[in-house]
């Protein structure tokens, strides 16, 4: 349900560029993940390893919010880095003409879904 609501409403509602909704799906999938088991972990399930925050261990959620925005700094700073230098050797836009007519004509020469003749 967080993964739709950041896909269906959070996403319209900001206005962000993700087609294929890589952020909504994997991204907040996996920050609710890393922090969810912060909250749920327990021994019952695997002996070996901790209990979470609705089990008697705060310590357990602090320690995945830490490694959850970790991450989140990490893949932030890495995937800007790329980018750029992706956006300078190559360019990470077409032109407002070729978005306009669509990337199928413009960029691989299909007519699969036309709406200009």
């Amino acid at each position: 349900m967080i993964c739709y609501l950041f896909v269906a409403v959070v996403k319209v509602k900001m206005g962000y560029d993700d087609s294929l909704d890589a952020f909504g799906v994997h991204g907040i999938g996996g920050i609710w993940g890393g922090l969810a088991t912060g909250l749920f972990a327990t021994k019952r399930v695997n002996a070996a390893g901790a209990d979470g925050l609705f089990y008697g261990n705060p310590a357990q959620f602090i320690i995945q919010l830490k490694a959850v925005a970790i991450t989140v700094i990490y893949s932030f700073v890495v995937s800007f880095i790329l980018l750029k230098a992706l956006d300078k050797v190559a360019g990470l836009r077409v032109g407002e003409h070729e978005e306009r007519v669509g990337l199928d004509l413009t960029q691989h020469r299909e007519a699969g879904y036309t709406v200009i003749d």
